[in-house]
């Protein structure tokens, strides 16, 4: 488990709604912070790794513990 400034929970949700938290997240801390946010959407990592890429914000690393996956992001 890497730190984190911030963690949002889209547990239970499906697309877009973690994506939508994702966003609203990182739009409350500053650049180089890192978000976390922990989902159990299965499509989840593909979004992610595509909402990052457009955005330019960083998908530094995730891990999955049990159903739940967890992203760490850095904010551009």
């Amino acid at each position: 488990m890497m730190g984190y400034d911030i963690e949002v929970d889209a547990i239970g949700l499906k697309c877009p709604m973690p994506i939508l938290i994702c966003k609203k997240g990182l739009n409350g801390i500053a650049p180089n912070q890192i978000l976390k946010i922990s989902t159990t959407d299965k499509n989840s990592k593909k979004d992610f790794e595509v909402f990052c890429r457009q955005t330019g914000h960083e998908l530094i690393s995730f891990e999955i513990n049990d159903n739940v996956t967890s992203f760490y992001i850095r904010k551009v």
